[in-house]
């Protein structure tokens, strides 16, 4: 039998593959709204929050839709390929453990970017209904079957820097692929 055919020697395709789903219906709220979002609240916040590198408003300025969904789909191979260890493994691997501590931990910072713009920003939205609810429920059913890895410091660390390297990467990716290697003028 195998890891994820026991409960007992770990868990099945709720808990791993269901990262792939709450993952694929919060990015559907961010490729939704992120690229009007951006065009439409940019302008607005560089003025409240002028301490803000101008390189990064820049930057934000000129994502473009088929950018943004590229990067997107860059990122599901990411998800897709920790899920699938996840199942393989029973909910032990390391990198689906990673990848679902990310995925929960980048929830939270989707509240934080909210907060402190005090307005809606894309993602958080889903972000307490998916994200944050599907991380703990999966975690609590790793740790019932007896293969959650112990948290410390450390993991929180390592989760939010798989996220960002793997969006970060995912950005690069797309801007190279779709071709969008300008710099938008001044304003």
């Amino acid at each position: 039998m195998s890891g994820h055919e026991s409960g007992q020697r770990g868990v099945g395709a709720g808990v791993t593959f269901g990262l792939l789903a709450a993952w694929a219906a919060h990015d559907a709220e961010e490729v939704a709204l992120v690229p009007r979002w951006t065009r439409t609240q940019v302008p607005e916040l560089r003025e409240r929050f002028p301490q803000v590198p101008d390189r990064i408003w820049r930057r934000l300025e000129s994502i473009d839709a088929h950018e943004f969904a590229t990067a997107v789909a860059g990122m599901a191979f990411v998800v897709t390929a920790a899920a699938a260890d996840g199942y393989r493994t029973g909910g032990r691997s390391a990198f689906y453990q990673g990848a679902l501590n990310g995925f929960g931990l980048h929830g939270l910072v989707h509240l934080a970017q909210a907060a402190v713009i005090r307005g809606y920003t894309p993602g958080s939205v889903t972000s307490p209904l998916v994200v944050i609810p599907f991380a703990l429920w999966a975690r609590g059913r790793l740790r019932r079957a007896g293969v959650l890895r112990r948290s410390r410091p450390r993991d929180v660390v390592q989760g939010l820097a798989l996220a960002a390297a793997a969006t970060v990467a995912t950005h690069a990716m797309a801007r190279r692929t779709v071709g969008q290697n300008r710099t938008p003028p001044r304003t």
